[in-house]
C-alpha cells in the first residue's frame, strides 16, 4: 500500500557519487582541449630532405636556421640530391 507520491524518483548516494566524479573532470577536458587548438595555430613547412622524403617543420625553427647557401640553382639541387 504504497502512495504515488512517495515513488519519485530520489538520487541515492550511490547514483550522487558517479555524477560528482563526472562533473569535478569536465574542467580537466576542457583545458585539454584549449592545448590542443592552441598547437593547432602554429604554422609549418613542408622542407626537402637530402634523400628525397619531405619533413613537416615549424616555421620559427626555419626562421631561427641558418641559411648554409643562397639562390641555388637547379644543377647544384640535383647534385645535391644525388649524394645518397
Amino acid at each position: 500500500m504504497h502512495s504515488d507520491s512517495k515513488d519519485t524518483k530520489k538520487i541515492s548516494r550511490r547514483g550522487l557519487l558517479p555524477l560528482l566524479g563526472g562533473l569535478a573532470l569536465l574542467p580537466w577536458f576542457s583545458q585539454a582541449a584549449e592545448n590542443k587548438t592552441a598547437s593547432d595555430d602554429e604554422e609549418f613547412q613542408i622542407l626537402l630532405k637530402p634523400d628525397g622524403s619531405t619533413v613537416k617543420v615549424n616555421n620559427s625553427a626555419v626562421k631561427n636556421s641558418q641559411k648554409v647557401k643562397e639562390n641555388l640553382s637547379n644543377a647544384s639541387m640535383l647534385a645535391w640530391l644525388k649524394k645518397n
